[in-house]
């Protein structure tokens, strides 16, 4: 079986190509960027004709939230076009195409975790790109599996639990937004979940496809997550410091983040039978390997 993965540079893609996550005898291809640009039309199609691919994993984005909202054109080539360009060129070769979108296409208005299908509203450029992006791998390849996710983190590139651990690292108290809700995302289980989903529809021409969201199980605040990963940190040896909460309001960016970015995962397992677990446990095996073993572990081996 021969994958291939668009960003591969990327938290979630680092971890598509991670040893052992595939079967013996799949083959994972993860061009770099430069050797192929998705918003090449012609360079997208080259690549295709190379060997008979039996998925693609598409988790190249536009991520600079901010930025987007002045590199429009940047941001909708790499978060619209370049999907609508992956969506027509694996259709046309019967591909099923795997494509990762955000919580970023809601509006952060709605109570309670999103389904799937409830209406999207972006109130971002990059939330509008992404969107754009979901309508064209939607309507041009039928054997497509889009999958929403949120707060994703790892021990590559820069993220969240990364720059918590810094600045706890430098500072004596921490500030931090404490009325957005969300499900913390670690990028090893999703890739686990986009190679499990890559899988069936390979094998499987009758396999579920459509709009799904793949988070860890459980919701908390940036704020609640901070606390969490300082805790986690400190029982690991990290200095222990205070995490203050505040609003918004008192934080703000040139990009308007949803209020609540909570994702249901229910129809992830009815079509797949993926239950994403705890965020507060992948939390610690992140944290076992960006700091070390809690002194509770370290007591306890022989």
């Amino acid at each position: 079986m021969d994958i291939l993965i668009l960003g591969g540079a990327g938290q979630v893609g680092t971890e598509l190509q991670r040893p052992g996550l595939w079967d013996t005898g799949t083959t994972v291809h993860a061009p770099a960027r430069e050797a192929l640009d998705i918003t090449d039309a012609v360079a997208v199609a080259r690549v295709l004709t190379e060997r008979p691919y039996d998925a693609v994993i598409n988790t190249a984005a536009y991520t600079a939230v901010d930025k987007a909202e002045t590199e429009v054109a940047a941001s909708w080539a790499l978060n619209a076009l370049g999907p609508a360009i992956l969506a027509a060129e694996t259709a046309r070769r019967r591909i099923p195409l795997v494509h990762v979108s955000t919580d970023y296409v809601f509006d952060g208005e709605g109570q309670g975790a999103y389904a799937p299908d409830a209406p999207v509203n972006p109130r971002s450029i990059y939330g509008a790109g992404k969107a754009a992006g979901e309508i064209a791998v939607r309507t041009i390849n039928p054997r497509h599996a889009i999958i929403r996710t949120a707060w994703v983190v790892s021990p590559h590139r820069g993220n969240f639990v990364k720059t918590m651990l810094r600045l706890a690292a430098e500072r004596d108290e921490l500030k931090v937004v404490d009325d957005q809700h969300g499900c913390p995302t670690f990028a090893a289980d999703l890739a686990e979940g986009l190679a499990s989903i890559a899988k069936c529809l390979a094998g499987d021409p009758e396999a579920a496809t459509g709009t799904h969201h793949f988070v860890n199980a459980g919701a908390t605040t940036w704020c609640g997550f901070a606390r969490a990963i300082i805790d986690g940190s400190a029982r690991r040896g990290g200095r222990r410091i205070p995490v203050t909460g505040i609003p918004t309001s008192a934080f703000p960016t040139p990009a308007r983040r949803p209020a609540n970015s909570e994702l249901s995962t229910q129809s992830l397992t009815a079509a797949y039978g993926l239950s994403p677990r705890p965020w507060d446990e992948a939390l610690q095996d992140l944290l076992d390997q960006l700091v070390g073993p809690t002194h509770a572990q370290k007591e306890a081996r022989p």
